[in-house]
This record gives C-alpha cells, sequence and structure tokens, in this order.
C-alpha cells in the first residue's frame, strides 16, 4: 500500500467516525504521515473530489484547515434544487424539479408527494398573489432541508 493510500484509509475512517465530515490540518496530516504536504494536496486532488462524492473546502495559512464532507448523490442533487430554485418558483417548475428528484432517487414517491401538496396552488390559495411564489419557494426549500 503506498502513502495515497494510507493517508486516504485514514481520512475515511475518520469520517466514519465523525458522522461524514473531517477538518484537517495539512502540516499535521503531513507530520502523522512523514510526507511533505504536496502529498496531502495530491491525496485531496485524486481522492477527494466531488466525482468521487466528497465537497473539499480549504482555508490556507495559520489557521487553515482542509474540510472534507462524504455528499451521496442525492444529497448533492437536492443541494443544487436548493440553490436553483431561487426566492421564487411557479407551480409548474416547482413539480418539475420534484419530477426530477425522483427521477433520480433522491426523493421518494410519498415524501414528493406530501412536499407536491404543500406547495400546491390549493394549499396557497389564502396567501395574497403577489406572495404566492415567493412562499412556495420558501416551503420547497424547507421540505427539502427536512428531507436530507
Amino acid at each position: 500500500m503506498n502513502i495515497s493510500d494510507v493517508i486516504t484509509e485514514f481520512i475515511n475512517e475518520l469520517m466514519r467516525r465523525q458522522g461524514g465530515t473531517v477538518e484537517l490540518r495539512r502540516g499535521e496530516l503531513a507530520g502523522r504521515f512523514n510526507c511533505v504536504p504536496s502529498q496531502i494536496n495530491y491525496v485531496m486532488d485524486t481522492r477527494f473530489t466531488p466525482e468521487h462524492g466528497y465537497i473539499v473546502e480549504t482555508r490556507r495559512g495559520g489557521g487553515g484547515y482542509i474540510r472534507i464532507t462524504r455528499v451521496s448523490c442525492g444529497a448533492a442533487l437536492i443541494m443544487h434544487t436548493l440553490n436553483a430554485v431561487g426566492d421564487e418558483i411557479d407551480g409548474g417548475s416547482a413539480r418539475v424539479f420534484i419530477a426530477n428528484l425522483v427521477n433520480e432517487n433522491a426523493l421518494g414517491r410519498d415524501a414528493a408527494g406530501i412536499i407536491l401538496a404543500a406547495v400546491s396552488d390549493g394549499a396557497l390559495r389564502n396567501v395574497h398573489p403577489g406572495n404566492k411564489n415567493a412562499v412556495r419557494a420558501a416551503i420547497l426549500k424547507a421540505c427539502l432541508l427536512a428531507n436530507t
């Protein structure tokens, strides 16, 4: 097993213990494995990528860190949807987003049905027409966040 594999296994084990997110310091990792910090960069760039299901945030400097979060495909799609919804959404667009989440198995059919009911025009009938799409977006986002 090469050093990159050892570092990867170490980080994955930490993530398992800590529930999917770990915060590390590049220098401390390099010291622990007696390697140069660029080796840590290599591991981050090749083993912990979005394609592999990770979000990596880095901050350089004295207080710098590397934060790695394991993301499931479904959760990533839900997060993308949350960002794409914006401040307002009409009923048809909400239905399309929800259908896409169901088709990609990021959202179950039962949950989708409940969310569709919550954002429907019928459920929002007492909301002022000028506010309806903003309220619908807020409800959709809250439901998706609760479902992650």
